[in-house]
């Protein structure tokens, strides 16, 4: 077997078509672009959602607003714990602190500050640092 002979099996490469090369051949004159019109042209094209001068579809919808995928998330720092009265901190009762706002559906706490009592964590993400800093305060964290 050499470099300079290998061909790929019969059949497994169709030649291209050649249009326009008589009646013959059975793609002459139209050349398989149909009869008349623009697309037919030399040079014949038309922008993406043109509808020939009516008014596209997609100026005839409405706008319509723009809804995130990402439900929000609010970010605590973990210092900013110690305004809890209570050491088991959940989602309710960091909105209850103004912590985070009343439209946020998921916190996490992040490594900032200071712990210096032991919590209990339930329902909240709590980043790797945060996690190490609660535990290492005498706190616990619940999934």
């Amino acid at each position: 077997m050499r470099l300079n002979t290998l061909t790929p099996p019969p059949g497994s490469r169709r030649s291209r078509k050649r249009v326009g090369r008589g009646i013959g051949s059975g793609t002459g004159k139209t050349a398989g672009r149909g009869h008349k019109g623009q697309k037919s042209r030399s040079g014949g094209y038309h922008k993406v959602g043109f509808e020939g001068g009516q008014m596209p579809l997609q100026r005839r919808l409405p706008k319509s607003g723009f809804r995130s995928h990402r439900s929000p998330c609010a970010e605590v720092g973990s210092g900013r714990l110690e305004s809890l009265e209570d050491l088991t901190v959940t989602l309710d009762s960091l909105r209850a602190a103004k912590l985070v706002p009343n439209h946020a559906t998921r916190a996490k706490i992040m490594l900032r500050g200071e712990l210096t009592r032991a919590y209990t964590v339930q329902g909240v993400a709590v980043t790797r640092g945060a996690r190490a800093a609660i535990e290492a305060a005498g706190g616990e964290i619940k999934e």
